[in-house]
């Protein structure tokens, strides 16, 4: 049995969902694909996959053996390319995952500056604003903004960028500025749905905590930010965020002195002995260019 032939299929049936995809991928027949899967099962010992008329779904051998035949087929890939003297030119396909928020006002544009500078690379952004594993759901690199950080991950920081206190032109013209935190008590804050009640602030006399109370909030960041440019109150941004809107006027700061937790970011990638070339062009990009993005103050990485 041609075993990396064999473990090709199995990889490519699971990942394009049926045999008769794989078998396109592969420029063969779906019985050669149907025929190199069964010969690694018999090799095996187990069955990896179920085969259903509604199609294909993996047994919990196959569940835990494609993640490893994934890796070795990356492996392989890698080693023939450095055999080849192609290691030289980066090439293939990234999948990089990142929250919907910093993907939409920042990193798109970086993707598209990044595919023109490696012309043989194909990129997959993938926006989400819950935690990807990038073990799990085959990506590559992860950017992470804020939350807990995996211990069996690569953890690459970025960065440290303040959250400062935000409002519009016409809702501070209607409103005044608060001159205090405790002043935030009669204005109308906005927040993320995901927080608490009441904001933390730290200025020249320490942090402090003001129990401000949200009529409104929202789970999406986006759409936050567009109450606020809107005019519908007062909220605590990240200065990656906001950084811009604030040069251009249409955000006012507010309480200049203070500010509230930063956030961190972190590129998220998978321990190897040695990232492919594609992988280590894309996390040196964007650790250049993120850590560019206005407003950063200096932090500890980890």
């Amino acid at each position: 049995m041609d075993t990396l032939r064999a473990l090709s299929a199995f990889v490519h049936s699971v990942e394009l969902g049926s045999l008769s995809g794989a078998a396109r991928a592969l420029d063969t027949t779906q019985p050669t694909v149907s025929k190199l899967v069964a010969g690694l099962e018999r090799s095996l010992g187990v069955r990896l996959l179920r085969r259903a008329a509604t199609g294909l779904s993996l047994t919990e051998e196959g569940l835990r053996f494609h993640e490893r035949a994934r890796r070795m087929l990356e492996d392989y890939g890698d080693a023939v390319a450095d055999a080849r003297a192609q290691v030289q030119q980066p090439r293939g396909l990234l999948r990089l995952s990142a929250p919907v928020t910093l993907g939409q006002r920042h990193l798109n544009a970086m993707a598209v500056e990044f595919l023109r500078l490696y012309p043989d690379i194909e990129l997959e952004l993938v926006l989400d604003d819950r935690f990807v594993d990038p073990r799990e759901e085959r990506i590559d690199v992860s950017l992470r903004v804020g939350g807990a950080l995996p211990p069996d991950l690569v953890a690459r920081h970025l960065g440290s960028w303040p959250r400062v206190l935000v409002a519009s032109p016409d809702y501070v013209a209607a409103r005044g500025k608060p001159r205090t935190p405790q002043d935030l008590l009669a204005h109308d804050y906005l927040r993320y749905a995901a927080g608490d009640d009441g904001v933390l602030l730290t200025g020249p006399d320490g942090p402090v905590a003001v129990p401000v109370r949200s009529r409104y909030r929202v789970n999406n960041a986006v759409a936050l930010l567009d109450s606020v440019l809107a005019g519908a109150g007062v909220s605590l941004q990240p200065t990656w965020m906001v950084a811009d809107l604030l040069a251009q006027g249409r955000l006012v700061r507010l309480l200049a002195r203070h500010t509230g937790p930063a956030q961190e970011l972190h590129l998220l990638y998978a321990p190897r002995r040695q990232l492919p070339l594609r992988v280590q062009v894309l996390v040196d990009f964007l650790a250049q260019r993120v850590a560019a993005l206005p407003g950063a103050a200096r932090g500890k990485g980890r």
